[in-house]
This record gives structure tokens, C-alpha cells and sequence, in this order.
């Protein structure tokens, strides 16, 4: 591999576009020439997108001609259509962040112990529960004030 290519291969990495399966792509414009790269998954979904809306390719051969599924066709055609290219980005699944411990949830909890500086994070966890009606762990309220303060809030 040329130190270019490494420096791709890398790029895409970080970003969440490498294509884990690149010879499963076996479609002849991914074959030949430098222009189209099987490597990368952002370009791989959009080619196999235009190829069903534009060329008027039927949806499961193109899927297979490009390494996917019918399924990840459809999941691509409908992250493109909301988001555009940026949509077709790899994402990790689940939560990207403190979802329960949302800005309404943090301002309590520094109302809570600007009053009472004593309180414990399993204090803070269980008026959290009967405040908002959902549980949180008190070892969550714990990393989220480390958070803040590590960035001094």
C-alpha cells in the first residue's frame, strides 16, 4: 500500500466510512480505475442509491452486485433521503450520550446541592426518581459532575 492509500484507509476509518467488506463490492466501476473506491462505504451506499434511482436497476441485485443487503439498501435510501450524504455516515447504535441526564435533570441537580452541598449522588439519584419519575444510577450523577467539572463548569 502507498502511504497515500494508508492515509485513506485511516481517514475513513476514523470517520466511520470503511468499508469492512471492500471485495465483497463487485461492481465493475469499483474494479477498475482510481475514481470509485471499494473501501469506501459512504460511496459505495451512494453509487448503489443512484444506481436503483437513476439507472432504474432493480433494488436486490444492485444490493448484492455492491456487498449489502436489501435491508441496508432500504436503511441507506431512507438516511439519504433525511440527511443527504451525511446520512449515509456510519453511526454507532444506541446512545450517544447521558440521555437520562439531560439539561432540565443537571440544572435540578445543582439546584439540589446548591442547597444542601452535602448531598450524596445516591441522594441526588433518588430525588432525580421521584422529581422526573425515571431511576438513574447515582454512579451517572457522579461522572456527570466530574464531566463538568473537568471542563470547569
Amino acid at each position: 500500500m502507498s502511504p497515500r492509500t494508508d492515509a485513506k484507509r485511516q481517514a475513513l476509518q476514523q470517520t466511520g466510512s470503511l468499508n469492512r467488506r471492500p471485495e465483497a463490492v463487485q461492481d465493475p466501476a469499483f474494479q477498475q480505475g482510481d475514481f470509485f473506491d471499494a473501501r469506501d462505504m459512504v460511496q459505495v451506499k451512494y453509487e448503489m442509491l443512484r444506481r436503483v434511482e437513476r439507472d432504474g436497476e432493480r433494488v436486490s441485485d444492485t444490493a448484492e452486485t455492491f456487498g449489502l443487503s436489501r435491508v441496508d439498501f432500504y436503511q441507506a435510501q431512507s438516511a439519504f433521503r433525511q440527511h443527504g450524504l451525511q446520512g449515509l455516515i456510519h453511526k454507532r447504535p444506541g446512545p450517544q450520550g447521558p440521555h437520562k441526564l439531560s439539561a432540565a435533570v443537571m440544572e435540578y441537580v445543582d439546584q439540589q446541592l446548591a442547597e444542601d452541598g452535602s448531598l450524596r449522588s445516591r441522594d441526588l439519584a433518588e430525588r432525580v426518581r421521584k422529581k422526573f419519575g425515571f431511576s438513574i444510577h447515582p454512579r451517572s450523577i457522579e461522572r456527570a459532575l466530574a464531566r463538568r467539572r473537568k471542563r470547569g463548569r
